[in-house]
């Protein structure tokens, strides 16, 4: 069992086929068929089934999955740590990030990297959080970045910052800049948050929901927004309030186009954390790249007073 046979093993599952697979991997479709009933001969079992025409995972071929992804992912770094022998301060290096980060920290970090390392070659994703944790995992990107700790024993998570979060409203709002008692005098808000989406961790309404429930209090009105942008101009309109992150608001502040609630009774954060994989190989670009994420996200606690 090779790794070539395990990238095609697994490059049919994530393309839905071995047609679609043939041409993610530039191969004909009968070398594809042919590989992987080799792997199935090897193993003794078969790895897919055809349901109502499409290609799905058998119980064996989802118990390999995981294996297969560290294994071509070991091989990745092993080819890896040999060409960075050649040129250990070049190589590509790709980040993923959950979209609410993508801001002006991120581009700190960009622009930094950029200036002290213009010959590497950089790539940006975004993704929610699991989707991060995913990528990192089958090494399809280096280093990621996302809200809460993943558990998985394939990755380490290190907390950069535990961002605070803020109550915005619109300019011309009742209860604009005020300190609020309660949690409880806002339950008859109108409130907008994010759909509740799988792998999601940005702020959803059940983020908003668990807080109104912490503090004894029951369900809240809200609108699903699936954009940040939407999300803070719908603020800005007076068509609603919401739960934001301090860097997520704060061009917004800084330009006053939108404004916030103190609302004393209110203790809401969450975990930015960095992730990478398990004992992975990370060349010096990628290295140097964690070490100015770190130093940026140092600035924030430090700006934070944590």
């Amino acid at each position: 069992m090779d790794s070539d046979a395990l990238l095609t093993f697994l490059t049919i599952h994530r393309r839905g086929g071995i047609s679609n697979a043939a041409k993610a991997l530039h191969r004909s479709q009968p070398a594809i068929s042919r590989r992987i009933a080799l792997l199935e001969q090897e193993l003794g079992v078969p790895l897919f089934e055809r349901i109502a025409g499409r290609t799905t995972l058998s119980d064996a071929g989802k118990v390999l999955v995981p294996h297969a992804e560290r294994a071509v992912a070991a091989a990745q770094d092993a080819e890896n740590a040999v060409r960075a022998l050649a040129r250990p301060d070049l190589g590509p290096v790709a980040l993923a990030v959950v979209g609410t980060l993508a801001g002006g920290r991120l581009s700190a970090v960009l622009r930094r990297f950029a200036a002290e390392r213009p010959e590497v070659e950089l790539s940006l994703r975004t993704a929610t959080s699991v989707e991060v944790s995913d990528m990192v995992r089958r090494g399809e990107v280096t280093i990621g970045l996302r809200y809460d700790r993943d558990r998985s024993r394939d990755l380490d998570c290190e907390l950069l910052f535990s961002e605070r979060l803020q109550v915005v409203c619109a300019l011309d709002h009742p209860r604009a800049g005020r300190r609020i008692a309660k949690l409880a005098d806002l339950r008859g808000e109108r409130w907008i948050a994010f759909p509740v989406v799988p792998g999601r961790r940005e702020i959803t309404a059940a983020h908003v929901f668990a807080l109104f429930q912490t503090h004894g209090l029951g369900e809240i009105d809200w609108t699903p927004v699936d954009s940040l942008t939407a999300q803070k101009r719908l603020v800005e309109a007076g068509l609603g309030i919401a739960l934001l992150s301090e860097s997520n608001a704060a061009e917004e502040l800084r330009h006053k186009t939108i404004s916030t609630m103190a609302v004393r009774d209110l203790k809401a954060s969450h975990d930015v954390v960095t992730v990478t994989r398990r004992g992975g190989f990370l060349s010096a670009a990628a290295r140097r790249l964690l070490e100015i994420v770190r130093a940026e996200y140092r600035k924030a606690r430090m700006a934070s007073g944590e």
